[in-house]
């Protein structure tokens, strides 16, 4: 297979939205680990790409194992390779680098009084509950743990399953995903998933008891494996992404429309049914465009592509300690909501990029912090997929 340049650039932006929008977090009356006065109307726009983002990263990673798995060859070496990629830079991030966002987060709301140092070593990793908080904690990092449980159960298919059963699914897949079901299937799914299934339910990311989650997102990471070797899905996708673009537009517009007539409140009958609806919609149309137009305008390669996709895992592990630990910082100096989101900003891509630039260069450091054990030495294009 050869690299798909388009969902590169695809998962570099959704990152870059990531740390936009977990920024937002710290304004937005939503629960988070830690907060500034805001405003409720900022939910406004980060309910744009609240319902799809997430998704659209479980898709891109299912796609790029599909490269991995055949490059592995056996199943067995796919799953370790995907362990060690996964797991090592997970437990040190959850040891490391998740630390301070609990600590922040127990001495603004509980009145915790101890120092980080204290904190760290005494009660960090005391494997039980402290308020509300259960710790060690995993907070963000909950999406490398999904994936690799994710990348297991694949592996696992692969050794279990039939050679004629997987082909069939595949074969069924690729006759099915080019006509309106492309749209109507995932759409219907979604509906199924949070008023059959799940009604009412939430995303704990604990993920022995998130259902609702695994039954959301491990589909778009098959869809994702299945749409590597579905050539004419990818193009229908390709004809189709005005369209789809459309309805996550229309759709979008729905969601915020009842967010600012009912901001923050629960949402009377119907409305409450309308805007759980929207957001299914909005969620598969805005995924189904993006991979269209990445692979129709954005397949091809740039000068800062390599770099950015090599520090996509570094950036995504760190930048949320950041967002915290600078958040509480701000908090005594009573700065304008502008100016805090602007050093918030700033100060978050400065930390991310440091942590990046010194890392990638001292190899011990390098596969605790996502990546490869030793820089590629190669000078021609790199043919392997980008993935967590």
């Amino acid at each position: 297979m050869q690299r798909h340049y388009g969902l590169d650039w695809l998962r570099i932006g959704a990152f870059a939205i990531l740390i936009l929008y977990h920024v937002g977090m710290v304004f937005v009356p939503w629960d988070f680990h830690a907060k500034l006065p805001g405003a409720w109307w900022v939910a406004v726009p980060m309910m744009a790409s609240n319902p799809w983002r997430l998704a659209l990263l479980f898709l891109v990673s299912g796609y790029a194992s599909r490269a991995l798995m055949l490059r592995n060859k056996a199943p067995w070496r796919f799953a370790r390779q995907r362990s060690l990629r996964l797991l090592v830079p997970l437990i040190v991030g959850v040891a490391v680098i998740v630390p301070v966002q609990p600590w922040v987060e127990l001495r603004e709301k509980y009145g915790y009084s101890h120092g980080f140092g204290h904190f760290w070593l005494h009660d960090y990793f005391q494997f039980t509950s402290v308020g509300t908080l259960f710790l060690p904690a995993w907070n963000h990092l909950w999406f490398v743990g999904y994936l690799w449980v994710y990348t297991l159960a694949l592996a696992a298919g692969a050794l279990l399953i039939p050679q004629a059963v997987r082909r069939g699914a595949q074969a069924g897949f690729a006759a099915m995903m080019r006509g309106p079901a492309l749209l109507i299937v995932p759409i219907g799914w979604m509906v199924v998933v949070n008023f059959v299934l799940f009604p009412g339910a939430r995303e704990t990311h604990a993920l022995v008891d998130d259902w609702v989650a695994h039954a959301s997102y491990f589909p778009f990471f098959l869809f994702g494996y299945a749409l590597a070797c579905a050539p004419h899905t990818l193009a229908a996708l390709v004809r189709r992404w005005k369209a789809s673009a459309a309805i996550a537009v229309v759709a979008y517009a729905l969601v915020a429309g009842i967010e600012i007539r009912w901001p923050g409140s629960t949402m009377p009958r119907p409305w409450g049914t309308v805007f759980a609806l929207a957001r299914a919609v909005e969620a598969w149309g805005a995924v189904a465009a993006l991979i269209g137009y990445a692979d129709g305008h954005w397949n091809r390669d740039r000068r800062w592509r390599r770099t950015l996709t090599e520090a996509v895992f570094p950036f995504y592990i760190v930048h949320q300690s950041i967002i915290v630990l600078v958040a509480y910082w701000l908090l005594p100096l009573a700065l304008p909501g502008w100016a805090a989101f602007a050093v918030l900003v700033t100060a978050t891509i400065a930390g991310c990029w440091a942590f990046y630039l010194i890392g990638r260069r001292i190899g011990p450091l390098r596969p605790l912090i996502g990546l490869r054990r030793h820089a590629s030495r190669r000078t021609h294009v790199d043919p392997r997929p980008a993935i967590m």
